[in-house]
């Protein structure tokens, strides 16, 4: 993974093209690390849910995705929550 300053003032290159193309490539590994952890969240969320069933449970927990959904719109706003709430649909599928 490469690292780039995000502050502007530290040896900012002489054309703002070259920057825009320093930004992109951090975004573009930081959107890597996303979809890394996405995948990860997803096969933890669908093992739980597994779990759950085998042992005569019920595959998700309400309580539960409403407190991930609450962290996420805390944490980012109402959109967190659409967020968090796509992230859910990822682990567990549409109801």
């Amino acid at each position: 993974m490469s690292t780039v300053t995000l502050d502007p003032a530290a040896s900012s290159p002489a054309e703002p093209g070259d920057r825009i193309g320093e930004l992109r490539t951090a975004i573009d590994d930081c959107d890597a690390q996303i979809i890394e952890l996405v995948q990860r969240r997803r096969a933890i969320s669908q093992e739980i849910g597994e779990l759950r069933a085998s042992s005569g449970g019920m595959r998700l927990s309400l309580s539960r995705e409403r407190q991930v959904l609450s962290r996420f719109r805390n944490a980012l706003g109402p959109d967190g929550a659409s967020l968090g709430m796509m992230l859910l649909r990822q682990g567990r599928g549409r109801l």
